[in-house]
Order: structure tokens, then sequence, then C-alpha cells
């Protein structure tokens, strides 16, 4: 890992090289680094000690304003290793049949889910009860019922759900937005998105019913779900959608294998995305207007993120995601702040209405209309 001197010395490189970077581009960078910051942290605990919960711990160790200060855990010996590794203080060590009782622990903000899709539900509702804050990886829920009822929990109990979403805060991603936003590509005219990649061992909870809701919808495509709104900037009318299944071995019932899928917009954009478990080398965004267009290629991926536009090539610096994500969102949970792209609940809920629609849309062959 680079110093942080290393760091400021590449990024003042970059600005010098680079002078056009986005006011977007540059508050990420900054929000990311501050030196001065002297204010309260934001006290995370992170919930399910897997891969992308470790992923997300160790990008924190850069963060400016979120601390890694718990975890929760039903495996005793992960917690142990994680208490060696990050620091942590037995105080803060849950498992799930003592996590209730972090209700009583004033040293913790905000429980970040990072648990299989099939126990968000409960385990954001919990941390609600509890009366923390809550960030739930993607997608939300199962289904958009599933995530209002989170909503409505976290509301009730007046306490901040996040989603996340680590690319609303991706530079090249938010200068393509604000591109998009100043009119510099004219009316957006078609969006496409290409997601998925060759899914390795068939035990695996990803591709258990159950757990993961479904199977490449759920993990890979909400990206290009997601992308498609905030790259066209509108919210979707109706969707149509086929699945496509070369092994059932595999794929069992309901978990599917490639997913195409159209999203029509109230300007008359149209997107046309692709989401599988059986292809590699499929990460990109197509943004296509008017006066131009943008491309990502690796879109989503965990970077560097690769982008240009008929203006050029983007050249904003690479941050890892999870780092300016976690300072980011303790800006909005500690401050109010308001960021460019929604990462709340009700971000969450749309993207799981449209995920119901494309599944509904397969089973029926039919256009479905969204509300």
């Amino acid at each position: 890992m680079n110093s942080r001197r290393d760091f400021l010395q590449k990024l003042a490189a970059s600005v010098i090289a680079f002078p056009m970077l986005s006011t977007e581009a540059i508050s990420c960078i900054e929000n990311a680094d501050k030196k001065n910051y002297d204010g309260p942290p934001l006290r995370v605990a992170i919930m399910g000690l897997g891969s992308y919960g470790t992923r997300v711990a160790d990008a924190m160790r850069d963060c400016k304003r979120a601390r890694l200060v718990g975890v929760v855990s039903g495996t005793p010996a992960k917690i142990t290793n994680w208490q060696s590794k990050y620091n942590i203080p037995e105080k803060n060590c849950y498992s799930y049949e003592t996590f209730d009782t972090i209700k009583d622990n004033p040293d913790i903000d905000v429980v970040y889910v990072t648990t299989p899709n099939g126990l968000h539900h409960d385990n954001v509702i919990r941390a609600a009860k509890a009366g923390k804050h809550v960030i739930c990886e993607k997608p939300m829920a199962l289904n958009a019922k599933e995530g209002q009822e989170m909503v409505d929990a976290c509301k009730k109990a007046n306490v901040k759900l996040l989603v996340g979403y680590r690319m609303h805060f991706e530079p090249k991603t938010l200068e393509i937005i604000r591109m998009r936003k100043d009119g510099e590509l004219g009316k957006i005219l078609f969006f496409q998105g290409l997601s998925g990649f060759t899914i390795g061992d068939p035990t695996q909870w990803r591709l258990n019913k159950a757990l993961a809701g479904g199977g490449s919808l759920m993990d890979i495509g909400i990206y290009s779900i997601n992308g498609a709104r905030y790259m066209i900037g509108e919210e979707p009318v109706w969707v149509t959608a086929e699945e496509t299944k070369t092994n059932p071995q595999k794929f069992k019932p309901g978990v599917d294998e490639t997913i195409q899928f159209q999203l029509g917009f109230p300007s008359g954009a149209v997107a046309s995305c692709l989401s599988t478990y059986s292809m590699n080398n499929l990460d990109r965004f197509f943004l296509n207007a008017e006066k131009g267009f943008a491309e990502l290629q690796p879109a989503t991926g965990y970077g560097p993120i690769k982008g240009r536009t008929s203006k050029g090539e983007l050249t904003q610096p690479h941050i890892t995601h999870q780092t300016v994500q976690m300072d980011e969102m303790a800006g909005i949970i500690l401050d109010g702040k308001q960021p460019i792209v929604p990462v709340d609940g009700e971000e969450g809920v749309r993207d799981l209405k449209i995920i119901d629609a494309i599944y509904q849309a397969c089973s029926t062959g039919k256009k479905i209309a969204l509300k």
C-alpha cells in the first residue's frame, strides 16, 4: 500500500496534469483525504465477515471520517481474527445471538450489513430496532416489498438506511453524470450495460435461491439497472426481458444464468442490458446522446475504472472505492450531506422494483409497466 505522502504527490501530479477535473470528482478526492479533519468519526460495526466485509474493512484503514470499531459474526474464529487484525475491542464483538444487545453500546454508530442477500431484511430491521444507523449491501433485499419494510423500519426507529452503492462516488462516473446534467452530451438516446462473469463454485450462496434471491441479476445485473438510471438520469417506465439457461444443473430453478433486459424511459431513451454468470469480459457502460457519447470499461469493477467520452479520455485519479464510499457516507450520516446520486433506502427500493419487473417479464414474456 502506498504511503499517504506518495498518494498526495500522485494526486497533485494528476491535478496539475489534468486541470479539467470536474467539481464532483475533486470533491470526492478531497473527502477521501481530509488532512485537517478532527471531528468525530463514523464508528462502524461490520456484520458478515466474508470476502466483501474484509474488503470494506481493509479500505477503511485509509478513511478519514469512518472507523471500524466492531464486528458481528456467527463464526467465533473470524471474530478472533478480526479483533487481532483490526484492533477491535472485545466489548464491540457480537454473535448473531447477542447482536440485539448492541443497543446498549454507545461506541457504535452504524452497522454495515454484508451478509447474503436473503439475510439483509432481518439484519437491517434488527439493527434499526437497536437504534443503529444501517448501511446495507446491494441488492438491499430480495424484492421491493422487503425493501420497503426495511425503509419503514428505519424511519420508525429514526435511523438512516444507506445502500452500498460505491459507484455513486466514483470520480469518472460522476464526471459523466456532470456532463449529462450540464447538457454537454445533449439529449440522451441510448444506454447499454453489460454486466457479467463466469461464476465458479456451484455450492456457494450466490447460487442458492433462498440466500441470493435469484442469480446473476441480483448479484451483477443490478449494476446495469442502477447504471442505466444514473447515466440516463430518469426512472424507467417499462421493462422487457428474456432469460437464457444453458446449464440447469448449476443454475437451479429460480437462479438465473443469463438475462437480457430492456428499459424504456419517459424521454424516449432506451437501455439494453445483459446480466450473466456465464461470460467474462463483460463490464461496460455506453451512453449515446445527440451531441456525443460516454463509455466506461471497466465500468463497475473495483478499479481502476477506465473511460472516455466524445471529448476525450477520462483522467480522474483512482481511489479505493470503499474508502471514498465510507468517508462520504460518514458525511451523510453525521452531517446530513446530500450526495450527487442518492444512496438511501428509497434508492435501493427503486432498483428492487425494476428487478421484480424483470423477473415478471421473464416469466410472462410480456412488457411490464413500471409505476
